[in-house]
């Protein structure tokens, strides 16, 4: 397929036919363009095949891990017709690897050889190139994977939530505002004038509004989770240090309902962890 990309290009192009995108394709469905050529530019010849083998990607763009990744798979699964097949530009695949092969990695699932960068074309040919400007901006940095699922928990007892902020480096009050709904990744900033810190462990009072923007910029996934579509929202976040960075293990949204968290908060200026009681 890659090998020889004019001769085969030109083979799939007039061996293949254009045929709507189903809305079952949820991949590419409503991309941008309505049509798509099978057999397609992975060799998928009928389309529940196309539709099966797509789907497995799906959880991958749930992650948010580059927001380039469904326009690349897209352009592999369900190629635009047009009057010759155009491939993703090599640039594009390695962003998207980039940022995408480490969440999978934690999944441990390598990125598969068929979209080895290297077989499509440079830059200076014609192919699809990177929509996005993010990555190449210096006030956004591409999301890391931390392995680790970040959700919502839920305040069960004021007990649990207190051996949780116990048991993590720090624990935090902050409210977070989503910056924009409109592109793949969502932004979230850290309002700095409701920052309440609860315990600060080795980190500096003064630097863990900073630390927490920062995990909001690279851990995008994790953010998105617990807001879980809000614009904004005010939270109890707990987790560890990593060196340079803070990992958030634990997040309760503050509200009038969850009275253990409220009651555990309240508790916590006066409770004695079991280290330090004895």
């Amino acid at each position: 397929l890659w090998g020889c990309p004019g001769g085969r290009a030109s083979y799939l192009r007039r061996s293949s036919s254009c045929t709507a995108i189903p809305r079952s394709m949820a991949l590419c469905y409503d991309i941008g363009y309505a049509e798509m050529r099978i057999p397609n530019l992975l060799e998928h010849e009928t389309m529940p095949e196309v539709i099966q083998q797509s789907s497995s990607w799906l959880p991958l763009l749930a992650r948010e891990c580059h927001p380039d990744a469904r326009i690349f798979l897209c352009s592999l699964f369900a190629p635009i017709c047009l009057d010759r097949l155009i491939y993703p530009c090599r640039s594009l695949c390695e962003a998207v690897k980039r940022s995408c092969a480490p969440v999978m990695a934690c999944y441990g699932y390598p990125w598969p050889e068929i979209l080895n960068c290297n077989k499509f074309p440079a830059d200076h040919e014609l192919c699809i190139s990177s929509v996005s400007t993010d990555e190449s901006s210096s006030s956004r940095r591409m999301p890391r994977a931390s392995c680790k699922d970040c959700e919502l928990e839920e305040a069960s007892t004021a007990k649990e939530i207190l051996e949780n902020l116990c048991a993590n480096d720090f624990a935090v009050k902050i409210r977070i505002l989503r910056k924009n709904t409109t592109t793949t990744i969502s932004d979230f900033d850290l309002d700095p004038s409701r920052v309440e810190v609860l315990k600060h462990g080795p980190l500096l009072r003064t630097e863990i509004p900073g630390r927490l923007q920062q995990w909001l910029d690279i851990d995008a996934t994790c953010a998105h989770n617990i807001m879980r579509g809000t614009h904004a929202g005010v939270f109890v976040v707990s987790g560890e240090v990593q060196s340079d960075k803070v990992v958030v293990n634990k997040a309760y949204a503050w509200q009038k309902r969850n009275r253990n968290l409220h009651q555990a908060v309240r508790r916590w200026k006066h409770h004695r962890c079991p280290e330090q009681a004895g």
